[in-house]
């Protein structure tokens, strides 16, 4: 199943399969997001998606099953 991925600020937008990494997906987008330890831990690819609550690491998430569209808000925080 095919996904439309929104990046925003940078309002770019890719088709995406479920299951697909998300930092791949950023990738193929042109998209750069941050990393740092690519296990999660260290949080330095956290990014939003909008309708949820918490931000998810980029790294170590893919793109969920049972959406058409998502948004997805790149931060980036300074200490890094």
């Amino acid at each position: 199943m095919t996904v439309k991925i929104r990046f925003i600020p940078n309002d770019v937008v890719v088709d995406a399969e479920v299951g697909e990494p998300l930092l791949q997906v950023a990738e193929r987008a042109g998209i750069t997001i941050p990393t740092g330890c690519l296990m999660g831990s260290c949080h330095a690819c956290e990014v939003e998606i909008e309708g949820r609550e918490d931000p998810i690491c980029s790294c170590i998430s893919a793109v969920p099953p049972g959406e058409t569209e998502l948004t997805i808000n790149l931060y980036v925080d300074p200490t890094w």
